[in-house]
């Protein structure tokens, strides 16, 4: 997420920005003489999913979960993107928006710890993960409450800073854990110890695919 939209959601939890006018938001988060800065990125926010903004003057309101209280639809973080094949996108923390899906399409009925990646490459795309492959573009929600590795399962690893998302097998007989990938393209797997410098971010739950648009 851009420095000046987490500026702006900072100010949001100490002041109501509809009192404020473009040019005062932009000195108290210290970006001087940039009102049109300001709105370009208050603008992206409420493209985000983050604020809801107001032409009638109500405050301008940042989204969290309790915005749907009253309805069945969950709002999952999504943090960014994993790649399916080689380890080429970095794993970056930081919410950029929220994935809105009912509850009733939810296979996994706990909320806490759960996140959602967007696949990159096709390199899962004959995964199966409740009879769903993972294609580029598809939301893939991770419990990052379930790190134990189980063979022949998905998870999100850490390899050199770097997200991907594979099937993991363990090769006692070679002291190696291996994570595959299961696809119509020729991947090598990645072959590490368990004792290398990787990380298990969590287990593929469910997959939400990317509406095809005709």
């Amino acid at each position: 997420m851009h420095k000046v939209q987490e500026a702006i959601l900072k100010l949001m939890e100490k002041k109501n920005l509809a009192d404020l006018s473009l040019r005062e938001i932009a000195e108290l988060i210290e970006e001087k003489n940039q009102p049109q800065r300001i709105k370009h990125h208050i603008l992206q926010l409420e493209k985000k999913g983050l604020v809801i903004l107001n032409k009638m003057k109500k405050p301008i309101k940042r989204i969290v979960d309790k915005e749907f209280k009253n309805t069945n639809i969950i709002s999952l973080p999504i943090v960014g993107s994993a790649n399916c094949g080689p380890a080429t996108v970095f794993a970056e923390q930081n919410i950029e928006s929220y994935l809105r899906v009912s509850e009733k399409l939810l296979k996994i009925k706990k909320r806490e710890g759960l996140f959602v990646l967007r696949a990159e490459g096709n390199s899962l795309n004959k995964s199966d993960i409740d009879g769903k492959s993972i294609s580029d573009g598809d939301y893939v929600i991770i419990d990052s409450k379930d790190r134990e590795i189980e063979d022949g399962k998905y998870f999100l690893s850490i390899l050199d800073g770097c997200a991907n998302l594979k099937k993991v097998k363990k090769n006692k007989e070679n002291d190696q854990i291996i994570l595959l990938s299961e696809s119509t393209e020729d991947v090598i797997p990645i072959y590490i110890h368990e004792d290398d410098d990787y990380l298990i971010n969590g287990k593929v739950v469910q997959v939400i695919k990317k509406p095809k648009i005709d």
